[in-house]
């Protein structure tokens, strides 16, 4: 059975002042929160095993979510006392035996997460990271310089893409195995430990992504997911959801 780990217990600063009564991954989306998306989407590419990783206001999360029951999952939580990082709370969930899916609680994204998981069975990778293509604009004049300062080109705005993580990820439990409980840690230490060993795969994703993190990205993915619902959750016609290839 698949499994996935959910990181639900952030704050959520930048979506303040919602997030001081409502855990950011319960924020809205049209008549569903985007944690619901989330299960409703891991359950339809057959990860019927959850654990959220939960902190901040906690208790909602598991009020809304409970068993898991009515989205054909199990779920099980996984609570810090303290804020522990993105990657601190898998050290202190139980039976990670097997390779295992983790992503960030507040992803809206048409990724398909079964493909994912096998694209990481089939390497040697220990981490698999998720990217997508960002373009950013310097909005400055960029000088070239040569090794006397003299100007060599001067750039007008220059735009550049990059590779960026989505917060979404797939793990052997190996890479866990030294992570203290209760120590702080990030997934980002987690990945350069794996590129520092060669075992660090990207799998480059070109449908649609955004991280839910500042409260213009939460406006657009809330208009995005009225006007594209369908593309987010396949199956949303009142069906119970199978999962591709199952």
């Amino acid at each position: 059975m698949k499994r996935a780990v959910v990181l639900a217990g952030g704050v959520g600063r930048r979506l303040a002042p919602y997030t001081t009564v409502l855990p950011k991954p319960l924020m809205p989306l049209g008549d569903m929160s985007i944690l619901e998306v989330v299960i409703r989407q891991l359950a339809h590419c057959g990860f019927k095993e959850i654990t959220l990783a939960v902190g901040h206001l906690s208790e909602l999360i598991m009020a809304v979510c409970g068993t898991g029951s009515k989205w054909g999952v199990d779920i099980s939580y996984s609570p810090e006392e303290r804020p522990l990082g993105t990657a601190g709370p898998l050290a202190l969930i139980k039976g990670l035996d097997e390779p295992f899916l983790v992503m960030n609680g507040d992803i809206l994204t048409t990724l398909d997460y079964a493909a994912f998981y096998q694209h990481h069975l089939d390497t040697d990778a220990f981490i698999t990271v998720a990217t997508a293509k960002r373009q950013v604009e310097i909005s400055l004049g960029v000088l070239e310089l040569d090794d006397a300062d003299r100007l060599k080109a001067y750039i007008e705005k220059p735009e550049f893409d990059y590779q960026v993580s989505m917060g979404v990820y797939v793990m052997d439990p190996g890479v866990i195995r030294d992570i203290v409980p209760g120590d702080h840690l990030d997934l980002p230490d987690l990945v350069r430990s794996a590129i520092a060993l060669s075992k660090a795969q990207a799998y480059c994703f070109d449908g649609y992504w955004k991280d839910i993190g500042s409260r213009s990205d939460y406006e657009a993915a809330v208009t995005d997911f009225e006007r594209m619902r369908l593309m987010f959750l396949p199956n949303d016609e009142g069906q119970e959801d199978e999962p591709p290839g199952d």
